[in-house]
């Protein structure tokens, strides 16, 4: 039974192999080759950088956003970097009103919260 088994296995690696092979060989579109690209160089996470900047800076207020730096999106939750606790106390206070403005802004984002944090800008 082992000899049978290992025959068997040894069919589906050689096939597999040479199916990559064959896939290899064929020429790719050029939209893939350029998604690639961009995947890999992270030239797309250098545009929704700047997008989600630009909508953050519309929806904190030209007085509030100087202070503020958002940060990365995880599970939903906007990570945003704040100077001082005065600052954090007012982006608090209208939080609600700044959510509903990117997810206008921005409905890809699905962003649902918002966490701040004080650091350096």
């Amino acid at each position: 039974m082992q000899p049978a088994h290992n025959a068997a296995a040894d069919f589906h690696s050689r096939r597999d192999r040479e199916l990559r092979r064959h896939y290899a060989r064929k020429p790719k579109k050029i939209a893939d080759i350029l998604a690639q690209l961009i995947t890999t160089r992270g030239y797309g996470r250098f545009q929704s950088d700047a997008n989600l900047t630009a909508a953050w800076q519309q929806a904190a207020g030209e007085k509030i956003a100087p202070y503020t730096r958002p940060g990365r999106i995880r599970r939903g939750t906007l990570e945003v970097t704040v100077t001082n606790s005065t600052v954090v106390q007012e982006l608090t206070f209208q939080k609600q009103q700044i959510i509903t403005q990117l997810k206008t802004a921005m409905p890809d984002a699905n962003i649902r919260d918002i966490r701040f944090r004080i650091g350096s800008i």
